[in-house]
């Protein structure tokens, strides 16, 4: 007995030793985790055996615990022999106590099962098809049931991950033999005799069972091809945690995160978010417009998205109206869209490009020094907001001097039922904009209004612009005052002073890059490279130019609008019969945008613009209108692309600054004396394709 006792004191036994190298191929990748195995010391190796023996007491495989790398997801030894007593609100016997995660089996290639219990959540990286085979689960506030379509959820590293929690459902007074009968029969034609006992044996009632399938998506594989562009959906981080649920995710083309990664919301949010859905729910009371504002950096678009969701759960669709030019959520910037979303938004804004029923292109990140051209878009678009399902408007993060008088001139435009407004300890200070301060605050272009009228606001100056239906001009609309709802945020961002404009260009380029992708065939085909696409012929008498955020000589026109963004608009004017063109435009019209596209070349012997866009060919014979604004293509997507040999088309070093419109100081449209607009340098756009 001593003997044994001094050799247990001198090291592990043999067999633990055999163990540990036998596993060492499967659990150690690099050589760092390498050197620190041979540096383990005396008290190293007690803990390494002691952990092993505690897997093999708690019935897991030794092999696919993470006992060796992760002392946290280490079962724990519990302080007494008495088991913990178990939380009144929890209606089911939770298996967190068997297994320190939730058990994930592969069923194939590209392709995993996932068992989670009830309260329980998965939070992951990468991206994924998510179909829930048994019970009920929740993805950034939407639920998903058993027999609903498939849903894709994309968790990128750009934003925080998300979180598939599971949720309480009904069982319908089923035993607990009859559920697990049930999952066992769905889980048949997915997983072997061996994978399905393991994941069953730990099933309890109100457990859900996921189906993790490998996402490929055209628009994707377009965003990836680029070079340092794979890292937003998949990062290959050094783990220690390697095991068989580590590859089976892998498989999938995701990979686990730890909690603190995910999304967190406040307790206020919540609360908020609770009573705006109640409202929105309740046709009582019509339909809310609901309008969330705050500094930037805050948590506003998460906000938003998550009320989308949750929104979604009750009703089929909900309209949202964009009036941030810079992140525009499903948009490319520079639009300000309405849009009547039926589908639910998992995933940052790259993710989910779409039609809007009403866009209109202002060609600008930001609203400076344009403030009047940007109230008149939003009450043109807002013109066709038809009040049948409750709004959501998003406000830029510009809270200070003239850009909260501009949010007081929304609040009295928009009139909405519901403000709700964040405010942060680490963000810039904002006056809480109840009724009364909007009401006592003169803004940009409105006067304050000492007079309230049913306690309600009173815009004749907007009222007389905007357009109503028959029956709303019958019985005029009373601008009435709102409830404010206030939001106390802790979103940390990875943004400062110093990278934010840099991270707001990544963002944006990502999402010219996703509608891009609409080019793309569908999968499986393989990528097609811009410059390998056929392009729409259009004639110079077609179409009328405008080139928005700068003064450029007619005779240099052509080289601003070659190889650039443009928005592909419709005016009411005709501009047929013209005998040669190019037709311009002495000023900026408002008018609606169809879609994008790039002007890839021009033909001055044809005289015709080369045209690259997705939009339908139904749709351009309504376009008559090409503006050209400072969004500009990604850089690359010029100097990037596969399949170029030699010179690439576009790209030189031979760059005249002294063109109008080429630098920030010569040929700048100033709307103000005092401040000056910056236009971006086209950058080496005058080299012409073949």
């Amino acid at each position: 007995m001593a003997d044994s006792l001094l050799l247990f004191k001198r090291g592990p036994s043999r067999s633990t030793w055999l163990r540990a190298r036998k596993a060492r191929p499967h659990l150690i990748l690099s050589y760092r985790p390498r050197r620190r195995l041979r540096r383990l010391r005396w008290r190293g190796r007690r803990r390494f055996r002691r952990r092993l023996l505690q897997a093999q007491a708690a019935g897991a495989d030794w092999r696919e615990s993470c006992c060796l790398v992760s002392r946290s997801a280490a079962p724990r030894r519990p302080k007494t022999a008495a088991p913990s007593p178990r939380p009144a609100e929890d209606p089911a016997p939770s298996c967190s106590a068997l297994l320190p995660i939730p058990p994930v089996r592969s069923a194939g290639s590209g392709r995993a099962v996932l068992l989670l219990p009830l309260g329980q959540g998965f939070t992951f990286s990468g991206i994924c098809r998510v179909t829930c085979l048994y019970g009920q689960v929740q993805v950034f506030g939407f639920t998903i049931s058993q027999g609903q379509p498939a849903q894709n959820v994309f968790s990128t590293y750009t934003h925080s991950r998300l979180t598939i929690n599971a949720v309480h459902y009904s069982v319908h007074e089923k035993s607990k033999k009859e559920m697990k009968r049930e999952a066992r029969s769905l889980l048949r034609s997915y997983l072997n005799q061996d994978d399905r006992y393991c994941l069953m044996k730990n099933f309890s009632p109100l457990c859900s069972i996921l189906l993790l399938e490998r996402l490929k998506t055209s628009t994707v594989n377009f965003i990836i091809s680029h070079p340092g562009l794979s890292y937003v959906f998949v990062q290959e981080i050094p783990t220690f945690q390697i095991n068989s649920e580590y590859f089976a995710l892998k498989s999938v083309g995701i990979r686990r995160e730890r909690k603190k990664n995910g999304l967190r919301l406040t307790e206020s949010a919540f609360s908020v978010m609770d009573e705006l859905v109640s409202i929105s729910c309740e046709e009582a009371d019509g339909c809310p417009v609901i309008l969330v504002c705050g500094s930037q950096d805050i948590g506003k678009s998460t906000f938003i998205r998550y009320l989308i969701n949750q929104v979604l759960n009750s009703i089929s669709c909900i309209d949202y109206l964009e009036c941030d030019l810079g992140q525009t959520e499903f948009t490319p910037p520079g639009c300000i869209s309405l849009l009547n979303v039926t589908e639910p938004v998992l995933g940052p804004p790259f993710t989910h490009q779409r039609t809007p029923q009403k866009m209109v292109y202002y060609g600008k990140p930001s609203c400076k020094n344009n403030f009047e051209n940007y109230i008149e878009i939003i009450k043109y678009v807002f013109s066709s907001y038809k009040r049948e399902s409750p709004l959501i408007v998003n406000t830029m993060g510009w809270v200070a001097d003239q850009g909260l008088l501009l949010l007081i001139d929304l609040i009295r435009l928009l009139s909405p039922s519901h403000v709700v407004q964040f405010s942060s300890d680490r963000g810039r200070y904002m006056p809480d904009l109840s009724p009364s301060y909007v009401d006592d605050m003169d803004g940009l272009y409105t006067k304050s209004t000492s007079k309230v009228r049913n306690r309600g606001f009173h815009l004749a100056e907007f009222a007389d612009n905007l357009e109503f239906a028959d029956e709303e001009k019958e019985n005029p609309v009373l601008f009435t005052g709102y409830k404010l709802m206030s939001v106390k945020s802790e979103f940390v961002s990875g943004k400062t002073p110093r990278n934010r404009e840099s991270h707001n260009k990544v963002l944006r380029e990502l999402a010219v890059l996703s509608y891009l992708g609409q080019l793309q065939p569908p999968v499986p085909k393989p990528l097609c490279p811009l410059h390998g696409l056929t392009p729409y012929q259009v004639p110079f008498n077609a179409v009328a130019l405008r080139i928005i955020h700068a003064d450029v000589a007619p005779t240099h026109i052509l080289y601003a609008v070659n190889a650039s963004w443009v928005g592909l608009c419709k005016i009411l004017d005709d501009v047929r019969g013209h005998a040669h063109g190019p037709i311009l435009l002495a000023q900026t019209p408002i008018c609606d945008c169809l879609g994008f596209g790039i002007c890839r070349g021009i033909d001055m012997e044809k005289r015709l613009y080369h045209i690259l866009t997705p939009v339908p060919p139904e749709e351009l014979r309504n376009v008559n209108c090409l503006l050209v604004g400072t969004i500009s293509i990604p850089q690359c997507v010029l100097k990037s692309q596969r399949g170029l040999e030699g010179t690439i088309p576009y790209i030189t070093t031979d760059y005249n600054f002294k063109l109008p419109g080429a630098s920030e100081k010569i040929g700048a449209r100033e709307i103000e004396e005092t401040r000056k607009e910056k236009v971006h340098p086209k950058p080496k756009f005058y080299r012409k394709t073949n």
